[in-house]
């Protein structure tokens, strides 16, 4: 069996940065566990599915251990594919999700995901939260992650968490978060229990951060930074309950899967 598939680097404006995705265009749902195999395999952070429907496309998200309801980068990644690499014609991409409709459309340069918005609420931090970053927070807010709010930028930027006691958490990951000099505000994002010690750039994170931050600035145009070592620039915007996130992206290369089953 062969199948194509693309690596794209998501929230990139070029080669080795953002974050990479792969992506797999179908004709039909592939099994379960075939799916799982090959995002095992491919051995990234995401790798997207799609399936063309009436009205566009499903798209699902597996990391190498699981899938999961919501990603961002893989998502752009997908849109990236259909635009760019399999001439696509319409100006918006309708993708049927586990996390409901989700769209993508093309503006200049960027694509721009419309999600929709997920408010963290005030929580009392985690023991292991405090052990494992060493740094009392600000503010701990839940979500589906854990939201840690720090004081200072160097601390999000710095800080290499304890890995092992994250795995403890309930919920999908944890992001770090604080205001900065040269962005609106800048994060990063741990989900060691999925397989992902640190991902590079987390669409899905903002739709927890732009509430937040949107509601602590006062702004509803926000741009971030995520800190991860690879890096990449995430343009937000809260629209009530939705969140709209653009970014770049960067084909890194184009091939073919071989199965020998």
């Amino acid at each position: 069996m062969k199948l194509p598939i693309y690596q794209i680097d998501a929230f990139a404006e070029k080669s080795f940065e953002g974050n990479p995705a792969a992506v797999c265009p179908l004709q039909t749902w592939l099994p379960d566990a075939l799916m799982q195999l090959i995002a095992e395999e491919n051995n990234l952070s995401e790798t997207a599915f799609f399936v063309p429907t009436e009205a566009g496309f499903h798209i699902r998200w597996f990391t190498p251990t699981t899938e999961v309801d919501l990603c961002g980068h893989a998502t752009l990644a997908a849109a990236y594919v259909l635009l760019e690499c399999l001439a696509y014609e319409p100006d918006m991409i309708t993708f049927e999700s586990r996390s409901g409709l989700l769209t993508v459309s093309k503006a200049d340069d960027l694509l721009v995901l419309d999600f929709p918005a997920q408010v963290p609420v005030s929580c009392e931090t985690p023991e292991a939260i405090l052990h494992a970053f060493g740094i009392e927070p600000v503010e701990c807010l839940k979500g589906e992650d854990y939201i840690i709010v720090f004081e200072f930028e160097e601390d999000v930027l710095t800080t290499e968490p304890n890995i092992e006691l994250l795995k403890e958490l309930d919920g999908r990951g944890v992001i770090i978060t604080s205001t900065s000099d040269s962005y609106d505000f800048v994060a990063r994002f741990f989900a060691p229990k999925y397989g992902i010690n640190e991902d590079p750039v987390t669409g899905s994170a903002y739709t927890q951060l732009v509430p937040f931050w949107s509601n602590r600035l006062g702004l509803k145009k926000l741009v971030a930074r995520q800190l991860s070592s690879r890096g990449g620039n995430v343009i937000c915007e809260l629209h009530e309950q939705r969140v709209s996130i653009a970014g770049k992206a960067v084909k890194y290369l184009q091939g073919e899967i071989d199965l020998k089953l």
